[in-house]
């Protein structure tokens, strides 16, 4: 499948590397894919990844993975193109945080998300939620010593989800879809238990689990 991660930081650079890994087109979309990072991370991840603008990454995949940091989004959709995202599947990978006084904590909530308003600035687009209530690493490679973890999903579209979870399955994650896009209200706080666990702990690597009688 043809892939385009918008987003070149810690999370885009693992996924487009894991997927390239897994046999996936990938190109890694960016303001400047002239950067050197950028050029580092083509050179030494191969299975034929590119480099190439939001606009370019966007326009040239069947799928498309956001994966940028929150406050520059809207921006990177926008350099994407509406155009090129209309009637694809996005998968939205970020976490609307902000920085607050005791740390990092969500910009939004209870009555919305980041994933209904990435929905709402791609109303042709087919937005799911995923891979965001975990880190960069995991997202890729999820087994644990103590066993698999689950990943939760949530969109409108059917068909955009089970494409996502074919996805999920070849990176070898269990999927649980919690409905429509607004279940994203659930799943940016989970993301955010998971971090305030990281920073009082130390620990990086856990994960979740739905257990089941």
């Amino acid at each position: 499948m043809k892939v385009g991660i918008l987003g070149s930081g810690m999370v885009g650079q693992a996924l487009g590397a894991g997927l390239a890994a897994h046999g996936h087109d990938v190109t890694l979309g960016t303001r400047d894919p002239s950067q050197d990072k950028v050029k580092a991370w083509v050179e030494a991840t191969g299975h034929g990844v590119k480099a190439a603008t939001f606009a370019d990454a966007a326009a040239s995949a069947d799928l498309v993975f956001v994966a940028t940091n929150w406050e520059g989004t809207q921006n990177a959709l926008e350099l994407a193109g509406k155009g090129n995202l209309a009637g694809k599947v996005v998968v939205d990978v970020t976490n609307p945080l902000k920085q607050g006084a005791a740390g990092p904590e969500l910009a939004l909530g209870f009555s919305d998300s980041g994933g209904e308003q990435v929905q709402r600035w791609l109303p042709d687009a087919k937005v799911v939620k995923a891979f965001n209530i975990v880190t960069a690493g995991t997202m890729i490679s999820p087994k644990r010593e103590e066993g698999v973890p689950d990943m939760l999903i949530a969109g409108n579209d059917a068909a955009a989800k089970a494409k996502v979870t074919e996805i999920l399955t070849q990176l070898g994650w269990p999927t649980i879809d919690l409905g429509g896009i607004e279940a994203s209200r659930l799943l940016e706080p989970l993301a955010m238990i998971w971090i305030r666990y990281a920073l009082q702990n130390k620990v990086f690597s856990h994960a979740w689990k739905l257990l089941r009688k």
